[in-house]
């Protein structure tokens, strides 16, 4: 059996998961938080009544799906763009379609955009006017975060929906849909899947479950039948099918996992570790941007708590520079390690924040007499004296003003009882007492 003999028995020769697209919101897999009996969108869409909204979540969680699904549940006219190729003039075309309908038969149109992500601006800008005067109902989908990606002004007249990822049990329930259903699936073939195979495709597909219909298709498809008519799908076939599971891994995805990777640093928990390798083997994200991001942790949430977290951070860079990936893997887990184990404080930072406040708060800083230059005739004619030489006195300290007189008694860095810092606290406390 061909390919092309296959898609004339299929019925039009798309594949499976286009054939098995669900036409209504019962057929719908997932998405239950949003969709569920009586949930606000759900009854818009089955009353017509869609305003203009975001969808949201990772490829393959059925965002164009439920725009198809609208599609038939709209008396309205129904447009759909994709970002990747549309112009601004595809956009103006739709508006002066839109606006034609409404005035002169009071039809509303709708304008699905998906991967609206891929539309900068202003390009973005074109859509304002016509979703804020009621010319075009807009829906847009993306798999990229919607407040990194899209206008503040159009989010603002959108209702954001969130589709969560698809789960295993999503991808088993749509493949037994499609060996049962004979129109549109596989149930016209004389065909037999063990659910050892069900399951590997499953789980490989990582809750896409365009993926996984696909792959079941591949595996029916290129399987001979037995001396009796039967296809018979077992799990080696099932793992020549589909062999690698999904990893999604857009721009959205990246920042998320490298901000779980700081978090647990912070946290002291090694699942830093756990986020680093997953994003560098998994996602094949770039090492670096988890060294630098280590090198502003060890001062940001630990700095003089263990100011050795600095170094083995910055060795761990220079390890990468000289000997690449994978061989520097286990000098960068040493320093995620050693961040983790330390013992943590947000003083620097902390002191940064308020040296920037007293900086805010002054028009200009005046540098006090004593403190200033005196490597030139006439300093002290104009009063640059004064200055005691702290190496002069016990202890190598003396009490004198190094601020602006208006913040003078302003202290900055305050030393926490982690780690190095508790020794910093009580000099701190001793030079107070002077």
């Amino acid at each position: 059996m061909d390919l092309f003999s296959f898609g004339n028995m299929a019925g039009d020769g798309r594949l499976l998961a286009d054939r098995m697209r669900p036409e209504t919101l019962d057929e719908y897999i997932g998405q239950e938080h949003i969709l569920g009996k009586g949930k606000l969108l759900r009854r818009a869409i089955e009353a017509d009544q869609v305003s203009s909204i975001l969808l949201y979540g990772p490829p393959g969680c059925g965002k164009t799906t439920l725009a198809h699904i609208i599609s038939h549940h709209t008396k309205g006219e129904f447009v759909r763009l994709n970002a990747v190729e549309a112009t601004v003039k595809d956009v103006r075309e739709v508006i002066e379609r839109a606006q034609d309908a409404k005035s002169l038969y009071g039809t509303k149109t709708i304008l699905f955009l998906d991967e609206v992500h891929r539309f900068n601006s202003s390009r973005q800008d074109a859509l304002l006017p016509a979703v804020e005067k009621g010319t075009i109902i807009f829906i847009g989908a993306t798999t990229e975060n919607p407040f990194h990606y899209v206008n503040g002004a159009l989010m603002s007249r959108s209702t954001l929906f969130q589709l969560e990822p698809l789960n295993k049990q999503h991808s088993l329930t749509a493949m037994r849909r499609a060996l049962e259903e004979r129109d549109k699936g596989l149930g016209f073939m004389d065909l037999k899947v063990d659910e050892a195979a069900l399951d590997h495709i499953a789980t490989m597909a990582n809750g896409d479950i365009r993926r996984a219909l696909n792959a079941l298709e591949l595996a029916a498809l290129t399987t001979p039948p037995d001396s009796g008519g039967t296809v018979h799908v077992t799990l080696e076939v099932a793992e020549d099918s589909i062999r690698r599971p999904t990893v999604k891994a857009d721009e959205s995805t990246q920042y998320d996992v490298v901000s779980a990777f700081h978090k647990s640093i912070r946290g002291s928990s090694d699942a830093a570790l756990f986020w680093f390798l997953y994003a560098v083997e998994k996602l094949g994200m770039d090492p670096i941007v988890f060294i630098r991001r280590l090198i502003a942790a060890a001062s940001e949430d630990i700095g003089l708590a263990n100011p050795q977290a600095m170094v083995q951070a910055v060795s761990a860079l220079e390890a990468y520079r000289n000997n690449g990936w994978p061989e520097a893997k286990l000098n960068i887990a040493q320093a995620i390690l050693f961040a983790v184990e330390s013992p943590k404080s947000n003083a620097v930072y902390m002191a940064i924040s308020r040296a920037m406040s007293a900086i805010d708060e002054l028009k200009s800083a005046e540098v006090p007499l004593h403190l200033r230059d005196t490597h030139y005739k006439g300093a002290a004619a104009l009063g640059h004296a004064g200055y005691k030489y702290p190496h002069d006195f016990p202890g190598h300290y003396v009490k004198q003003e190094y601020l602006p007189k208006a913040i003078s008694r302003r202290v900055f860095y305050q030393a926490t009882e982690q780690g190095s810092e508790v020794k910093i606290r009580h000099n701190q406390a001793l030079r107070r007492e002077q």
